[in-house]
Protein backbone atom coordinates (compact mmCIF):
# COMPACT_ATOMS: atom_id res chain seq x y z
CA UNK A 1 0.00 0.00 0.00
CA UNK A 2 1.42 3.39 -1.04
CA UNK A 3 1.90 6.59 0.85
CA UNK A 4 -1.38 8.31 1.60
CA UNK A 5 -1.80 12.10 1.63
CA UNK A 6 -4.98 14.09 2.26
CA UNK A 7 -5.20 17.53 0.63
CA UNK A 8 -7.74 20.09 1.82
CA UNK A 9 -8.36 22.84 -0.75
CA UNK A 10 -9.84 26.24 -0.05
CA UNK A 11 -12.82 27.27 -2.16
CA UNK A 12 -11.99 30.86 -3.07
CA UNK A 13 -14.50 33.70 -2.93
CA UNK A 14 -14.22 34.06 -6.71
CA UNK A 15 -15.02 30.40 -7.28
CA UNK A 16 -17.92 30.43 -4.81
CA UNK A 17 -19.57 33.75 -5.69
CA UNK A 18 -18.79 34.08 -9.40
CA UNK A 19 -18.25 30.62 -10.87
CA UNK A 20 -20.62 28.57 -8.70
CA UNK A 21 -23.32 30.98 -7.51
CA UNK A 22 -23.01 33.35 -10.51
CA UNK A 23 -23.75 36.31 -8.28
CA UNK A 24 -24.77 39.09 -10.68
CA UNK A 25 -23.90 41.96 -8.35
CA UNK A 26 -20.36 40.73 -7.67
CA UNK A 27 -19.87 39.98 -11.37
CA UNK A 28 -20.83 43.57 -12.21
CA UNK A 29 -18.46 44.91 -9.56
CA UNK A 30 -15.63 42.82 -10.99
CA UNK A 31 -16.29 44.15 -14.49
CA UNK A 32 -16.12 47.71 -13.12
CA UNK A 33 -12.90 46.86 -11.28
CA UNK A 34 -14.57 48.09 -8.10
CA UNK A 35 -12.11 48.43 -5.19
CA UNK A 36 -14.28 46.22 -2.97
CA UNK A 37 -13.63 43.18 -5.18
CA UNK A 38 -10.42 44.15 -6.95
CA UNK A 39 -8.28 41.63 -5.10
CA UNK A 40 -10.75 38.76 -5.49
CA UNK A 41 -9.73 37.64 -8.96
CA UNK A 42 -5.97 38.06 -8.35
CA UNK A 43 -6.19 36.06 -5.13
CA UNK A 44 -8.08 33.30 -6.98
CA UNK A 45 -5.49 33.18 -9.76
CA UNK A 46 -2.63 32.90 -7.22
CA UNK A 47 -4.52 30.12 -5.46
CA UNK A 48 -5.04 28.20 -8.70
CA UNK A 49 -1.34 28.40 -9.55
CA UNK A 50 -0.43 27.08 -6.11
CA UNK A 51 -2.99 24.30 -6.38
CA UNK A 52 -1.50 23.23 -9.72
CA UNK A 53 1.95 23.19 -8.13
CA UNK A 54 0.75 20.98 -5.26
CA UNK A 55 -1.04 18.62 -7.66
CA UNK A 56 1.98 18.28 -9.96
CA UNK A 57 4.26 17.60 -6.99
CA UNK A 58 2.04 14.83 -5.65
CA UNK A 59 1.68 13.30 -9.12
CA UNK A 60 5.47 13.24 -9.49
CA UNK A 61 5.82 11.54 -6.10
CA UNK A 62 3.24 8.90 -7.04
CA UNK A 63 1.43 9.04 -3.71
CA UNK A 64 -2.18 8.06 -3.02
CA UNK A 65 -4.03 11.40 -2.74
CA UNK A 66 -7.45 12.10 -1.29
CA UNK A 67 -8.67 15.51 -2.45
CA UNK A 68 -11.13 17.45 -0.29
CA UNK A 69 -12.37 20.42 -2.30
CA UNK A 70 -13.95 22.38 0.51
CA UNK A 71 -12.29 23.70 3.64
CA UNK A 72 -14.98 22.67 6.12
CA UNK A 73 -15.90 19.33 4.55
CA UNK A 74 -15.40 16.20 6.68
CA UNK A 75 -12.54 13.85 5.89
CA UNK A 76 -10.79 10.86 7.44
CA UNK A 77 -7.02 11.24 8.02
CA UNK A 78 -6.59 7.67 9.34
CA UNK A 79 -3.70 5.98 7.57
CA UNK A 80 -2.43 9.20 6.04
CA UNK A 81 1.20 10.18 6.54
CA UNK A 82 0.48 13.84 5.86
CA UNK A 83 -2.41 16.28 5.65
CA UNK A 84 -1.82 19.29 3.39
CA UNK A 85 -4.00 22.39 3.35
CA UNK A 86 -4.01 24.70 0.33
CA UNK A 87 -5.42 28.08 1.29
CA UNK A 88 -4.77 30.21 4.33
CA UNK A 89 -5.15 30.07 8.09
CA UNK A 90 -8.92 29.50 7.90
CA UNK A 91 -8.43 26.38 5.76
CA UNK A 92 -5.81 25.03 8.15
CA UNK A 93 -7.96 25.75 11.21
CA UNK A 94 -10.95 23.98 9.69
CA UNK A 95 -8.86 20.94 8.74
CA UNK A 96 -7.19 20.80 12.18
CA UNK A 97 -10.48 19.77 13.80
CA UNK A 98 -10.28 16.45 11.91
CA UNK A 99 -6.59 15.82 12.55
CA UNK A 100 -5.20 13.91 15.50
CA UNK A 101 -1.57 12.74 15.39
CA UNK A 102 -1.04 13.13 11.62
CA UNK A 103 1.39 15.97 10.73
CA UNK A 104 -0.26 18.97 9.09
CA UNK A 105 1.42 21.16 6.45
CA UNK A 106 -0.21 24.44 5.48
CA UNK A 107 0.51 25.93 2.05
CA UNK A 108 -0.35 29.63 1.81
CA UNK A 109 -1.82 29.63 -1.69
CA UNK A 110 -2.19 33.41 -2.12
CA UNK A 111 0.56 35.03 -0.02
CA UNK A 112 0.02 38.42 -1.67
CA UNK A 113 -3.45 38.51 -0.10
CA UNK A 114 -3.25 36.20 2.92
CA UNK A 115 -1.27 36.28 6.18
CA UNK A 116 -0.96 32.50 6.52
CA UNK A 117 0.49 32.57 10.03
CA UNK A 118 0.10 28.79 10.48
CA UNK A 119 1.22 27.94 6.94
CA UNK A 120 4.74 26.56 6.88
CA UNK A 121 5.27 27.17 3.16
CA UNK A 122 4.06 29.58 0.50
CA UNK A 123 3.20 29.52 -3.17
CA UNK A 124 6.26 28.36 -5.11
CA UNK A 125 7.70 26.30 -2.26
CA UNK A 126 5.40 23.25 -2.29
CA UNK A 127 7.42 21.33 -4.89
CA UNK A 128 10.39 21.14 -2.53
CA UNK A 129 8.55 21.18 0.81
CA UNK A 130 6.12 18.29 0.28
CA UNK A 131 8.85 15.67 -0.46
CA UNK A 132 10.76 16.81 2.63
CA UNK A 133 7.60 16.67 4.74
CA UNK A 134 6.95 13.08 3.66
CA UNK A 135 10.60 12.21 4.38
CA UNK A 136 10.31 13.64 7.90
CA UNK A 137 12.87 16.34 7.14
CA UNK A 138 10.83 19.43 7.97
CA UNK A 139 10.92 21.01 11.40
CA UNK A 140 7.73 20.72 13.37
CA UNK A 141 5.99 22.47 16.24
CA UNK A 142 3.63 20.82 18.70
CA UNK A 143 0.81 23.31 19.24
CA UNK A 144 -1.38 23.23 22.33
CA UNK A 145 -5.09 22.85 21.73
CA UNK A 146 -8.03 23.55 24.04
CA UNK A 147 -10.90 21.40 25.26
CA UNK A 148 -14.39 22.74 25.93
CA UNK A 149 -17.12 21.09 27.98
CA UNK A 150 -20.74 22.26 28.20
CA UNK A 151 -22.75 20.79 31.07
CA UNK A 152 -20.03 18.11 31.47
CA UNK A 153 -20.33 17.01 27.82
CA UNK A 154 -17.31 17.31 25.53
CA UNK A 155 -17.86 19.87 22.78
CA UNK A 156 -14.36 19.79 21.31
CA UNK A 157 -10.84 18.77 22.27
CA UNK A 158 -9.22 20.32 19.19
CA UNK A 159 -9.62 24.09 19.43
CA UNK A 160 -6.46 25.65 18.03
CA UNK A 161 -7.25 29.36 17.72
CA UNK A 162 -9.95 30.36 20.19
CA UNK A 163 -13.52 30.03 21.37
CA UNK A 164 -15.80 33.07 21.46
CA UNK A 165 -18.71 33.26 23.91
CA UNK A 166 -21.21 36.04 23.24
CA UNK A 167 -24.88 36.88 22.77
CA UNK A 168 -26.45 35.86 19.47
CA UNK A 169 -27.03 39.55 18.75
CA UNK A 170 -23.82 41.59 18.54
CA UNK A 171 -25.71 44.58 20.00
CA UNK A 172 -26.77 42.71 23.15
CA UNK A 173 -24.89 42.40 26.43
CA UNK A 174 -23.36 39.08 27.46
CA UNK A 175 -23.87 38.23 31.13
CA UNK A 176 -22.10 35.37 32.87
CA UNK A 177 -20.26 34.22 35.99
CA UNK A 178 -16.60 33.38 35.47
CA UNK A 179 -14.45 31.41 37.91
CA UNK A 180 -10.71 30.81 37.95
CA UNK A 181 -9.32 29.20 41.08
CA UNK A 182 -10.83 31.04 44.05
CA UNK A 183 -11.76 34.15 42.08
CA UNK A 184 -15.43 34.39 41.08
CA UNK A 185 -16.80 37.35 39.13
CA UNK A 186 -20.12 38.29 37.58
CA UNK A 187 -19.38 40.11 34.34
CA UNK A 188 -21.20 42.09 31.68
CA UNK A 189 -19.43 42.54 28.38
CA UNK A 190 -19.58 41.97 24.64
CA UNK A 191 -18.45 38.42 25.36
CA UNK A 192 -15.00 36.88 25.68
CA UNK A 193 -12.35 34.98 23.79
CA UNK A 194 -10.39 32.12 25.29
CA UNK A 195 -7.81 30.00 23.55
CA UNK A 196 -4.34 28.46 23.47
CA UNK A 197 -1.10 30.18 22.51
CA UNK A 198 -1.54 29.63 18.77
CA UNK A 199 -4.54 31.97 18.77
CA UNK A 200 -2.91 34.73 20.79
CA UNK A 201 -1.79 36.63 17.67
CA UNK A 202 -5.33 36.89 16.31
CA UNK A 203 -8.46 38.24 18.01
CA UNK A 204 -6.92 38.03 21.48
CA UNK A 205 -4.08 40.31 20.43
CA UNK A 206 -6.53 42.77 18.86
CA UNK A 207 -8.50 42.75 22.12
CA UNK A 208 -5.47 43.67 24.23
CA UNK A 209 -4.19 40.21 25.11
CA UNK A 210 -0.59 39.04 25.20
CA UNK A 211 1.20 37.29 22.35
CA UNK A 212 2.30 33.97 23.82
CA UNK A 213 5.16 31.76 22.62
CA UNK A 214 3.86 29.12 20.22
CA UNK A 215 4.99 26.31 22.51
CA UNK A 216 3.25 27.71 25.60
CA UNK A 217 0.78 25.46 27.40
CA UNK A 218 -1.21 28.39 28.79
CA UNK A 219 -4.71 29.42 27.82
CA UNK A 220 -5.62 33.11 27.63
CA UNK A 221 -8.90 34.80 28.49
CA UNK A 222 -9.64 38.18 26.90
CA UNK A 223 -12.94 39.87 27.75
CA UNK A 224 -14.39 42.10 25.04
CA UNK A 225 -15.45 45.57 26.22
CA UNK A 226 -16.07 44.70 29.88
CA UNK A 227 -18.66 46.90 31.58
CA UNK A 228 -17.26 48.33 34.78
CA UNK A 229 -19.38 50.87 36.72
CA UNK A 230 -17.50 53.66 38.43
CA UNK A 231 -15.43 52.31 41.28
CA UNK A 232 -15.75 48.65 40.24
CA UNK A 233 -12.66 46.67 39.30
CA UNK A 234 -12.65 43.28 37.59
CA UNK A 235 -9.82 40.80 38.04
CA UNK A 236 -10.65 38.32 35.29
CA UNK A 237 -10.62 40.33 32.07
CA UNK A 238 -7.07 39.64 30.80
CA UNK A 239 -5.78 36.50 32.47
CA UNK A 240 -3.70 33.42 31.73
CA UNK A 241 -4.99 30.00 32.73
CA UNK A 242 -2.15 27.76 33.95
CA UNK A 243 -1.68 24.28 32.55
CA UNK A 244 -3.66 21.88 34.73
CA UNK A 245 -6.22 24.51 35.70
CA UNK A 246 -9.64 25.19 34.18
CA UNK A 247 -11.73 28.29 33.57
CA UNK A 248 -15.41 27.90 34.48
CA UNK A 249 -18.27 30.02 33.10
CA UNK A 250 -21.99 29.95 33.87
CA UNK A 251 -24.25 31.65 31.36
CA UNK A 252 -26.74 34.26 32.57
CA UNK A 253 -28.30 34.75 29.14
CA UNK A 254 -30.89 32.71 27.26
CA UNK A 255 -29.55 33.39 23.78
CA UNK A 256 -25.84 32.84 24.00
CA UNK A 257 -23.59 31.26 21.44
CA UNK A 258 -20.16 29.62 21.59
CA UNK A 259 -18.15 29.90 18.37
CA UNK A 260 -15.25 27.51 17.82
CA UNK A 261 -12.25 28.61 15.73
CA UNK A 262 -14.23 31.08 13.64
CA UNK A 263 -17.82 31.65 12.49
CA UNK A 264 -18.62 28.28 10.91
CA UNK A 265 -18.85 26.01 13.95
CA UNK A 266 -20.91 27.01 16.99
CA UNK A 267 -23.34 25.76 19.60
CA UNK A 268 -26.19 27.61 21.29
CA UNK A 269 -25.82 28.39 24.99
CA UNK A 270 -28.77 28.92 27.33
CA UNK A 271 -29.36 30.36 30.78
CA UNK A 272 -27.62 28.28 33.45
CA UNK A 273 -25.37 26.33 31.06
CA UNK A 274 -21.97 25.53 32.53
CA UNK A 275 -18.89 25.90 30.29
CA UNK A 276 -15.42 24.63 31.21
CA UNK A 277 -12.24 25.43 29.27
CA UNK A 278 -8.96 23.58 29.82
CA UNK A 279 -5.84 22.51 27.94
CA UNK A 280 -6.54 19.60 25.63
CA UNK A 281 -4.59 16.33 25.87
CA UNK A 282 -4.40 16.41 22.04
CA UNK A 283 -1.69 18.62 20.59
CA UNK A 284 -1.32 19.33 16.87
CA UNK A 285 1.86 18.77 14.85
CA UNK A 286 2.31 21.59 12.33
CA UNK A 287 5.20 21.39 9.87
CA UNK A 288 7.41 24.20 8.66
CA UNK A 289 6.94 26.48 11.66
CA UNK A 290 9.61 27.52 14.11
CA UNK A 291 8.90 27.70 17.86
CA UNK A 292 10.20 31.28 17.63
CA UNK A 293 7.65 32.20 14.92
CA UNK A 294 6.44 35.76 15.54
CA UNK A 295 3.33 37.62 14.50
CA UNK A 296 3.78 39.92 11.52
CA UNK A 297 6.57 37.88 9.92
CA UNK A 298 5.71 35.49 7.09
CA UNK A 299 6.96 31.91 7.43
CA UNK A 300 9.74 30.69 5.22
CA UNK A 301 10.39 27.26 3.76
CA UNK A 302 12.22 25.29 6.43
Amino acid sequence: MGTKVVVIVKRTAFRLFVEEEQDERITRLLKKNDPTVRRMRRSHEEHERTLAEVGATLDRLGVDVTWVRRGHAPFDPDGAELVVTVGGDGTLLAASHRVGATPLLGVNSAPSHSVGFFCGVRMGQAKSAIPRALAGKMRAVELTRMSVFVNDAVVSTRILNDALFCHRSPAATSRYIVTLGRVVEEQKSSGFWIGPAAGSTAAQRSGGGKILPLTSGLLQLVVREPYTPEGEKLRLTRVLVPDGKALSVRSKIREGRLFIDGPHEFIDIEMGDHLVFRRSPESLTVLGLSPSRRWGRLPVNS
